[in-house]
């Protein structure tokens, strides 16, 4: 089994966005990511980004600049990525407050979790809630 050095995550979720950029501000602005890398090519288009979200990260970068990555994802639908953070109420209404649409305001789960469910500007489902499993090794 695969393990990580230095405390890094060992799954980043990676999405291809039309507007890179827009997505890119509108996780950092509305929904509290921290942007750690941006790579642009020529024409400005996102070849890589890098976000963080408490321990974890995601990667961005812009549909149809070609390689096998965005071939492979052209008939891709949406994902979905869930991620944990400490303050639900709170995240929700900075979010709400700066436009995201929410789908499900927060909500007590039956297995113990507080999460609320938003969709980004290009259709991707986004969780943010209290449910941090463990993993063990």
């Amino acid at each position: 089994m695969a393990g990580t050095s230095g405390g890094r995550p060992s799954i980043y979720p990676t999405l291809l966005y039309t507007d890179a950029k827009a997505a890119i501000q509108q996780l950092t602005d509305a929904l509290g990511f921290l942007e750690l890398a941006l790579y642009e090519g020529e024409d400005g288009a996102v070849l890589h980004a890098e976000l963080a979200q408490g321990n974890g990260a995601v990667m961005i970068g812009s549909k149809g600049r070609g390689g096998v990555f965005d071939t492979a994802m052209k008939d891709a639908g949406t994902a979905g990525v869930y991620v944990v953070v400490d303050d639900v109420d709170a995240h929700h209404r900075w979010a709400a407050e700066h436009g995201v649409e929410i789908l499900m305001p927060p909500t007590d789960q039956d297995y113990g979790s507080r999460d609320y469910m938003a969709r980004d500007i290009e259709g991707n489902l986004w969780s943010f809630g209290t449910y941090a499993p463990a993993i063990s090794d």
